[in-house]
């Protein structure tokens, strides 16, 4: 399922609305927002998986490092390394082969949402959790995530334009999830 194109399913077998992608500006705080839907759901008793991210900043306010937190275990997982005296980082391949793994422990569950906090560049690029984030979808999992405005183009292509684009905000968030919870509470009782 990896590679630049789109996702190697049949997207008819694919629910449209199982799939849901949070458009978001730089700007915006999608790191803070997608956590805390993901640990509220955790709290309210939900078998939710993936992964969030959470920014380190240092003394000055700046983003120094980024951390992801496995939703199933609430462990945390560092995915960057220190890229120089400029402050900046860059991805830790390692971390990332931790956060593989806590998303194909999430679908290994059937977990009743998977969470990959996004789709930017380097899942654009092919690389990143591009494959793991396929496979929850090919799965027929609930899946959600981010995509930065930018990656846009780069996400349609992938995903075939099946889906749902969400506002960036929590209502939106949380209207999505009741309908669709709604829907599949249906669909076991039918």
């Amino acid at each position: 399922m990896s590679g630049a194109g789109a996702m190697a399913v049949d997207l008819a077998d694919i629910h449209a609305d199982h799939l849901a992608a949070i458009l978001y500006r730089a700007e915006d705080d999608i790191d803070t927002l997608l956590a805390e839907f993901a640990m509220d759901l955790r709290r309210a008793g939900r078998r939710i998986g993936g992964i969030v991210q959470l920014n380190i900043k240092g003394d000055g306010g700046c983003r120094t490092g980024m951390r992801l937190t496995d939703l199933m275990t609430g462990s945390e997982i560092d995915i960057s390394l220190p890229a120089g005296d400029a402050g900046s980082c860059k991805l830790d391949t390692g971390g990332l082969a931790e956060a593989a793994v806590a998303v194909q422990r999430a679908i290994a569950d059937r977990s009743e949402l998977v969470i990959v906090n996004k789709f930017s560049k380097q899942e654009a690029a092919g690389q990143g959790l591009r494959a793991e984030l396929a496979d929850a979808i090919a799965a027929g999992l609930p899946v959600l995530t981010a995509v930065p405005e930018k990656c846009l183009d780069a996400w349609k292509e992938f995903s075939g334009g099946i889906g749902i684009m969400l506002p960036c905000r929590r209502q939106a968030i949380e209207q999505w999830w009741q309908a669709l919870s709604r829907q599949r509470a249906g669909a076991a009782v039918a």
